[in-house]
C-alpha cells in the first residue's frame, strides 16, 4: 500500500529543511519524496501538517536497555530490546558486545543476527588493558588476526570493531578486518598521536567514546584525541552530561563539525530501568540516579537515549536542529557503511521516520512503512 505523507517539515542531509513537503512510502521503503510524488496515484493520504519529519535515528554503539545486556541475552530478550530501541526513536542498530569470551560472543551473534539487527559492533577483547574501563581484565585478549577472524567468519551482517590498535603492531589485525568488510574504531587505547596517525594509515576511520577510555589531551602529545579532533575520521561521543562536560562536547563539535560528530549511547541494561544492580562487560555495575559505575567507581556504560542526546548535543554546543539530527542519523550510517539504506530521507531508504513537534517530542515512529503503536 503506498501512504502519501503531505503538510510536514522534512529534514535533508544537506541540513536544510523544506516546508509542506510529502513523502511517499510504499512497502517498508520510501518510493519518493516531494514533487515526485505526484508521479504515483496513492492509496492512502496522511496530513502531518505542524509535524516535522526525521530519518530514524541510528545507534552504532549500544550494549543494551529494559534490562537486558547483549552479551548475555535470550533472542527472546533481543527482540523486546528492539521493539523499545524503535519506540524511543532508534530504528538501527548496531547490538554491542562488550568483553566476553570467544564462545560466548559466538552464541550472542547467532542470536543478534536471528533477531534481525542491522549490524554487530565488536568493542570489546582486543583492548589495552591500561584503558579496559569496565571490562574485566581476564576478558582480554591480543590484538589477534587469526582470533578475529573466527569471529568474523560468523558474522554476516555489517560488522564495526573497536581495537586499541597500537597493539596491532604489524597491521595484521586491521587488515583482516578490513579483508570481511569490517569497518575500525579507535579505543581503549594508549595509543600516542603517532600511533594513533599510523592507525588510521591501516584503515581505522573512527574513534571510540572519543575522551573516555584513552589519554586526555595534553599539549606535549595530544593522543588520540587531538588526531581525531584534527580531522581523522568520526568521533563518537556520549552527549549524557555525564562522559564529557558540556565545554568538551562544544570543543569537540567546533573541531569536528556535523559532518564528522556521531551521537552515540553506549548505553547498558538499565537504560529505561531504575536505578539497581547491573552488569556488563563481566563486572558488577550500580546505577544511582541513573549514572552506572562499577564498585570501584568506574563509569559503565549510559542510561542515555540516543534522542535525548541529539536535544543535549544543541543545548551543549548551540546548535540548530538539523545539524544536531545529522550526528545521530547519517553519520553514523555513514562510519559503518549502512548509509545507502538509513540515515536520510531519500527515494530507496527504507521508510524509518520519526515525526515530533515543536517542543522535539516524538509523536510518531514509523518503522519500516508502519507506524508503531
Amino acid at each position: 500500500m503506498k501512504q502519501l505523507l503531505i503538510g510536514g517539515r522534512v529534514w535533508h542531509a544537506d541540513g536544510s529543511f523544506t516546508e509542506n513537503d510529502s513523502i511517499l512510502l510504499d512497502g517498508g521503503q520510501i518510493l519518493a519524496t516531494g514533487a515526485e510524488c505526484t508521479r504515483y496515484d496513492a492509496d492512502e493520504t496522511v496530513d502531518i501538517t505542524g509535524m516535522t519529519v526525521l530519518p530514524g535515528l541510528v545507534d552504532v554503539h549500544t550494549h543494551g536497555r529494559i534490562g537486558f545486556d547483549f552479551d548475555e541475552a535470550s533472542q527472546e530478550q533481543m527482540l523486546a530490546m528492539k521493539e523499545d530501541y524503535a519506540r524511543h526513536g532508534v530504528t538501527s542498530v548496531f547490538a554491542t558486545l562488550a568483553s566476553a569470551t570467544q564462545e560466548q560472543w559466538l552464541k550472542s551473534i547467532r542470536a543478534i543476527e536471528a533477531c534481525g539487527y542491522d549490524g554487530i559492533h565488536l568493542e570489546g577483547r582486543y583492548l589495552n588493558p591500561g584503558k579496559r574501563g569496565a571490562h574485566a581484565m581476564e576478558l582480554l585478549t591480543a590484538a589477534d588476526a587469526s582470533d578475529l577472524e573466527t569471529v568474523l567468519k560468523e558474522i554476516h551482517v555489517p560488522c564495526h570493531v573497536t581495537v586499541a590498535a597500537e597493539l596491532d603492531r604489524d597491521g595484521s589485525f586491521a587488515a583482516k578486518a578490513l579483508e570481511y568488510g569490517a569497518t575500525l574504531g579507535l579505543g581503549h587505547t594508549c595509543a600516542t598521536a603517532e600511533e594513533a596517525r599510523i592507525a588510521v594509515q591501516n584503515g581505522v576511520t573512527s574513534f571510540t567514546h572519543l575522551f573516555n577510555a584513552m589519554p586526555p589531551l595534553h599539549h606535549r602529545d595530544g593522543g588520540a584525541v587531538s588526531v581525531c579532533l584534527n580531522g581523522a575520521g568520526y568521533g563518537e561521543l556520549i552527549v549524557d552530561g555525564v562522559h564529557i562536560c558540556p565545554d568538551m562536547v562544544r570543543l569537540a563539535y567546533r573541531c569536528m563539525g556535523k559532518d564528522r560528530t556521531v551521537l552515540i549511547t553506549d548505553s547498558m541494561a538499565a537504560t529505561n530501568c531504575g536505578d539497581g544492580n547491573y552488569s556488563i562487560a563481566g563486572r558488577p555495575v550500580v546505577v544511582k540516579n541513573g549514572r552506572a559505575l562499577t564498585l570501584d567507581g568506574i563509569i559503565s556504560g549510559s542510561t542515555l537515549n540516543l534522542w535525548d542526546g541529539v536535544k543535549n548535543l544543541m543545548a551543549f554546543a548551540g546548535i540548530g536542529l538539523a545539524d544536531a539530527v545529522a550526528c545521530a542519523t547519517i553519520n553514523p550510517a555513514r562510519m559503518v557503511g549502512i548509509d545507502r539504506t538509513v540515515g536520510s530521507i531519500e527515494a530507496g531508504k527504507r521508510a524509518n521516520l520519526l515525526l515530533v513537534n515543536d517542543q522535539l517530542d516524538i509523536c510518531r515512529v514509523i518503522l519500516h512503512g508502519e507506524t508503531l503503536k
